[in-house]
């Protein structure tokens, strides 16, 4: 039963000329102070959110994009921030970058967030996907197993450290502690101080190429996942929630279908499907261009990459349309009733899914961002059965 309703922002400039044939992304560049704007966007975007009754508002870290796609470096400095100017909402981390910290420094970071706001904000751990980010920062992303390696590692950190013991360890990238002089004797172990009060953390981690690794990975060390973008457009839902039921059953988790999951969708609501459509095709078109070039969107070939690069090349080339996201069930598009049948019908097929994570594509203005969230929370939430509904304010 879907009782937890979500919105992801990542924070982005204002855009104009979007769409296949726009403005290429890597021929946009904003100044500084467009740039900043953008963390403003982020606060009105997060009381919105907080004034509806949403659950949890989720942001992902990015860095060095002058182009102004994403624009949030650090999400536990801003989560804090939000805390603090919200009342009620969670902020999720979807995700931080693992390979790009050091794991102590990610857990203390973390811990003092869990402290201070009370428990509002959640972890959350993902690999990386922008060589620019990922290996600017000394960390493996070409090598894709190392990439892998030094996640999984340090994830192996980040949960020993969270436990608030005295721990060691020993692999290929991390040893904790260095054997130094201290205060007379050698040091074995280190302690994480102080550590986070809610015990074991909750932690989410992107659902991607959904192997069997991963998901055992996942069940380890007891995280949840998020499937969304192009694993929902491209039908691998039900592929990759079995996946993850199938991988915690091996450790003697059983679980519901949709358990410990979250379904993330693209949305916008209208007076009617198509006008919905209209109004949405160039934000959907951008956030194409945004993650196919980044091989989010694992169906797509080069020769489609390469007309989303060059508007030039965008009508010789048959690309991804928002109709086709809407038949494959990964944009919800129309009015209120509409999402609520399509949700429903989602809600039917795995009973144990509880969470959906709803937002707007790449360059959705704010006023349509707020609008959207607004309708949604008055108009379709209330639809669900145990479902947090909090007033609108007027």
């Amino acid at each position: 039963m879907i009782t937890k309703f979500d919105s992801s922002y990542y924070g982005t400039a204002d855009m104009d000329n979007l769409g296949y044939k726009g403005t290429p992304i890597n021929d946009r560049y904003y100044s500084q102070p467009e740039l900043a704007k953008a963390l403003h966007k982020v606060v009105d975007y997060a009381k919105c959110m907080d004034e509806r009754g949403y659950n949890t508002f989720w942001m992902a870290e990015h860095h060095f994009q002058p182009e102004g796609t994403e624009l949030i470096p650090n999400l536990l400095m801003t989560a804090m921030h939000l805390c603090g100017v919200t009342k009620n909402i969670r902020i999720g981390c979807g995700f931080n970058i693992v390979p790009m910290w050091h794991p102590l420094r990610l857990a203390e970071d973390y811990a003092m967030a869990d402290i201070l706001t009370g428990g509002r904000v959640i972890f959350g751990v993902g690999r990386g996907y922008h060589t620019r980010e990922v290996e600017s920062f000394g960390a493996p992303l070409l090598d894709q197993n190392a990439n892998r390696e030094m996640f999984e590692e340090g994830v192996e950190v980040l949960f020993k450290a969270f436990e608030g013991k005295p721990f060691s360890h020993k692999g290929k990238y991390y040893t904790i502690p260095p054997e130094v002089p201290y205060r007379g004797y050698t040091l074995k172990k280190i302690t994480l101080v102080p550590g986070p009060e809610r015990l074991p953390v909750e932690c989410w981690q992107p659902i991607q190429s959904g192997s069997a690794r991963a998901f055992d990975f996942m069940a380890k060390h007891g995280i949840s996942g998020v499937i969304g973008g192009g694993s929902a457009e491209g039908g691998a839902v039900e592929r990759h929630m079995l996946g993850f039921q199938a991988a915690y059953a091996r450790r003697g988790v059983k679980l519901e279908l949709g358990e410990r999951l979250a379904l993330g969708y693209q949305f916008h609501i209208a007076s009617s499907r198509e006008q919905a459509i209209r109004e949405a095709a160039p934000h959907y078109e951008e956030n194409m261009k945004m993650f196919g070039e980044l091989r989010l969107v694992r169906a797509l070939t080069d020769e489609q990459i390469a007309a989303m690069r060059d508007p030039k090349l965008a009508g010789t080339v048959k690309l991804p349309t928002i109709e086709d996201a809407v038949k494959a069930g990964g944009f919800l598009a129309g009015r209120p009733e509409d999402i609520i049948e399509q949700l429903k019908a989602v809600e039917k097929r795995y009973p144990g899914l509880d969470r959906v994570i709803c937002a707007t594509p790449l360059g959705t203005p704010l006023d349509v961002q707020l609008e959207d969230l607004d309708r949604f929370a008055k108009e379709v939430m209330p639809a669900f059965r145990g479902a947090r509904i909090v007033a609108a304010a007027e």
